[in-house]
């Protein structure tokens, strides 16, 4: 009996310790926050060991345990109308708000959902949740994209991916099918997905080529560049969940297909140090030190080497790509965007990306409104069901209708 609770005890310690992290008191609800950490952090190890053995690529076993555990068939309510189907080859779901007699077209949103190229659907349970309220409180049509993933794909194919389904839906004869207004369709997206997003909106805005334009975007939590992985939030939110820096890091290699040797270098900036040329001309884009303001800014100091490792960007040259990183793109590009909606956290390492986008746009005449929480973490919008609901969770995405209702 003894040995059994000193067993007990000891398991219960080694599980504390394995969930309890040091967290800011204003994140919200941060022991639930711990917990779903942990779970994802558990996720990750396990998937690394099916990769260790040689059984699977790490992402395709991570994808596989996320999907498994919440994936969800398309079920209609008296509502909210649920489809599977395919637009030029890649697969969607859709959700089709309740039509109004006094509202004969409906508008519409294009959603792209996070997992930093590689992980999640619009078929789990969080993506599905969030498309049914966004398609029944705006009375709306969400065309939710199942674009293909890394490994299997990687950058530009998920881009493609994206444009195919936009381009189809926009054709006439598609929007009359879903009774969809054309002069009042937007393209949003969450972390990943708002970096896809915001790459649609860019290519958009300059093809001459489109009959009907996007009316708007809304990006939550986006990520935008590659080229400073030491901005505040970044220094702040190093090792914060759900994405520290070095997961963010090995993302962004895990798209381009590029080499892990590149990860540590990378994550101290090596990669456009002042010896790179290639970088020199971006820099200016995307300096913190003049797009941030000062309450961001704070006392942190901008981390710039004199020399890097230049073989990064000669091996990883869509680093420096536009389609990639939204906020190194031109000035005269940004100014054709539609009106713009960010949502940003506090205890995000992509908060400032999201940040300065937003100033440059403002700079480039977008309207833009940026909605900063200060409780936030990434990816909380999705977090609003048990056992994973969290305050800030229903807060944003309470926010984040609500402006789509207003400006759509």
């Amino acid at each position: 009996m003894r040995t059994s609770c000193v067993l007990l005890t000891a398991l219960v310690a080694l599980a504390a310790y394995y969930v309890y992290i040091p967290l800011p008191n204003a994140v919200s609800d941060p022991w639930k926050l711990m917990l779903l950490d942990a779970t994802f952090r558990g996720a990750q190890q396990v998937s690394n060991l099916i990769h260790y053995l040689g059984l699977s690529h790490h992402l395709l076993a991570l994808n596989f345990i996320i999907i498994s555990f919440g994936k969800k068939t398309a079920w209609s309510s008296a509502k909210v109308k649920v489809t599977d189907t395919d637009f030029d080859g890649v697969e969607v779901r859709v959700f089709e708000g309740s039509p109004k007699p006094e509202e004969p077209l409906r508008r519409s949103i294009l959603y792209v959902h996070g997992g930093g190229w590689a992980l999640a659907s619009p078929k789990i349970s969080y993506y599905d949740d969030l498309c049914t309220v966004m398609a029944e409180e705006l009375n709306a049509v969400i065309v939710s994209i199942e674009y293909r993933l890394v490994p299997k794909v990687h950058f530009p194919e998920q881009i493609h991916d994206i444009v195919r389904v936009t381009k189809y839906f926009l054709q006439p004869e598609v929007l009359q099918k879903y009774s969809v207004d054309p002069d009042r369709i937007g393209i949003s997206g969450d972390s990943a997905g708002g970096n896809l997003a915001a790459a649609l909106g860019q290519q958009f805005s300059q093809d001459t080529n489109l009959r009907n334009k996007l009316k708007l975007q809304a990006l939550i939590y986006p990520v935008l560049q590659a080229l400073d992985f030491n901005t505040p939030s970044y220094q702040q939110n190093v090792n914060t969940p759900i994405l520290p820096r070095y997961v963010m890091v090995k993302y962004w290699v895990d798209y381009f297909k590029g080499n892990y040797d590149f990860v540590q270098a990378m994550i101290v900036n090596n990669h456009t140090s002042l010896d790179v040329g290639e970088a020199a001309a971006l820099r200016t884009r995307l300096n913190w030190t003049s797009l941030l303001p000062a309450s961001i800014t704070k006392n942190y100091k901008p981390v710039m080497h004199t020399t890097g490792n230049a073989r990064i960007i000669q091996e990883i040259p869509q680093l420096l790509d536009a389609r990639s990183a939204p906020l190194i793109a031109d000035q005269e590009v940004l100014q054709h965007l539609p009106k713009t909606y960010i949502l940003t956290c506090e205890y995000d390492v992509l908060r400032d990306d999201g940040i300065m986008y937003a100033k440059r746009l403002e700079n480039a005449g977008v309207e833009v409104t940026l909605d900063h929480f200060e409780d936030g973490f990434h990816g909380c919008m999705i977090f609003t069901s048990w056992p994973t609901n969290f305050s800030v969770g229903i807060r944003t995405r309470n926010s984040y209708i609500k402006w789509l209702d207003q400006n759509l």
